[in-house]
């Protein structure tokens, strides 16, 4: 279960994580860029010349604020003629001077060179026999290094959030799937349990009947502990098919099927002294498998009747509005509080003593919550003014 949980914790994280990192590079490539587009405005920038004047002369009174500009001026032969400073900051002269000796003599010269902005100081523009344009690159420099930084910062502290968001995540998904385990894991245990029991009932009653052949107590006991591991493998399989959710259904008479099983149960709430009333609503109709409708009604009547005290009642309704609703009630035992949803468990008891004298294993209201979810049902009991009720709403299908 820890490896299942780790996977979806390091899949999760992975997504999130790679969701960020698109994100984030995505944001200071394009920062980079535009940086690159500023520098290559800057340097190509048309107030440079004034194109009306004689000769076109260069305007040295244009600054700029935000940017480091240097214009030099070139003769034919590319030598410097003069340079003209667009920027209120100070400059080394003989620095430019040879900086730009050095870029007019490379063989690479370009027209428009933006290098690296992260490493190269400076890029230019160049105008063969007129002028060389720098511009000192420190300022987007700073710019894309602050972006990065705060990416950096912002990436982390992302991730310390991812971390515990993933881990959420992941013991929330995983819930279900550790749930279902510890549910297979006492099924299997409770199940070895009820196997066990008649098993160990039934060898010691053959042993007994070897030594005493004529005592038939122990073929009483033999036969009894066999219907019992039987009545118990039935219902495991009904179990079992129910949740494989293998069910034929066709439109039939829901009242129909309800009212005969009511029918057959008023006899035996009668001869234990229990009163027995039910209203149905007439031609019910219900997309249904009819004998396991009848299975969930021989379920929760046969589960009234046997915990009605005695002189008690118990009542069957079923009423069509917006949707069906069917629901078995009775006078006697009350369902613990904070126990409703745990009857519909495997193997769950309330009164382990009585359900096994009854031949009982917890199974029945597990086996009819399934067949009501394949019916699109929803089933739930509740006890109030020691009255019992196990509803079931069925939706319609139009």
């Amino acid at each position: 279960m820890n490896e299942l949980r780790n996977k979806i914790f390091f899949t999760i994280f992975c997504i999130l994580t790679s969701a960020l990192l698109v994100f984030l590079i995505s944001f200071n490539v394009q920062n980079y860029e535009d940086q690159r587009e500023i520098i290559r405005k800057s340097i190509n920038f048309n107030g440079v010349v004034t194109r009306n004047a004689p000769n076109e002369q260069l305007n040295r009174n244009i600054r700029f604020i935000d940017a480091s500009i240097i214009t030099i001026r070139l003769d034919k032969n590319d030598n410097i003629l003069e340079i003209i400073n667009h920027s209120n900051e100070e400059i080394d002269v003989d620095k430019i001077s040879e900086m730009a000796i050095s870029i007019l003599t490379d063989k690479d010269l370009k027209r428009e060179y933006i290098g690296s902005l992260y490493f190269e100081q400076y890029s230019y523009s160049y105008h063969p026999g007129n002028r060389l344009v720098l511009i000192n690159n420190s300022i987007a420099q700073r710019n894309i290094k602050e972006v990065l930084k705060n990416t950096i910062f912002f990436f982390l502290i992302l991730e310390i959030i991812f971390i515990l968001i993933s881990k959420l995540i992941s013991r929330w998904i995983s819930k279900p799937v550790e749930d279902a385990f510890s549910k297979q894991k006492d099924f299997i245990a409770d199940a070895s349990h009820e196997l066990k029991t008649p098993l160990a009932v039934i060898t010691a009653s053959a042993e007994a009947l070897e030594k005493s052949p004529k005592e038939k107590k122990w073929l009483i006991n033999i036969k009894n502990e066999s219907e019992r591991m039987n009545n118990l493998i039935i219902d495991l399989l009904d179990l079992a098919k129910m949740e494989k959710g293998n069910l034929e259904m066709s439109y039939g008479n829901l009242s129909k099927v309800v009212e005969l099983s009511s029918l057959t149960f008023e006899g035996i709430a009668y001869e234990k002294n229990i009163g027995f009333d039910y209203h149905i609503g007439d031609n019910i109709n219900l997309k249904m498998n009819e004998n396991a409708i009848k299975q969930v009604m021989e379920i929760l009547l046969d589960n009234a009747i046997k915990h009605s005290k005695e002189k008690g009642k118990v009542e069957v309704n079923l009423i069509e509005t917006n949707v069906i609703e069917l629901s078995v009630s009775n006078l006697g035992e009350a369902i613990p509080k904070g126990e409703e949803e745990k009857i519909f468990e495997r193997f769950y008891r309330v009164d382990k003593a009585r359900n096994r004298n009854d031949n009982r294993y917890g199974l029945g209201l597990a086996i009819a919550k399934n067949i009501v979810s394949l019916h699109n049902g929803i089933i739930k009991a509740y006890s109030k003014n020691g009255k019992t009720t196990f509803q079931i709403v069925f939706k319609k299908k139009h």
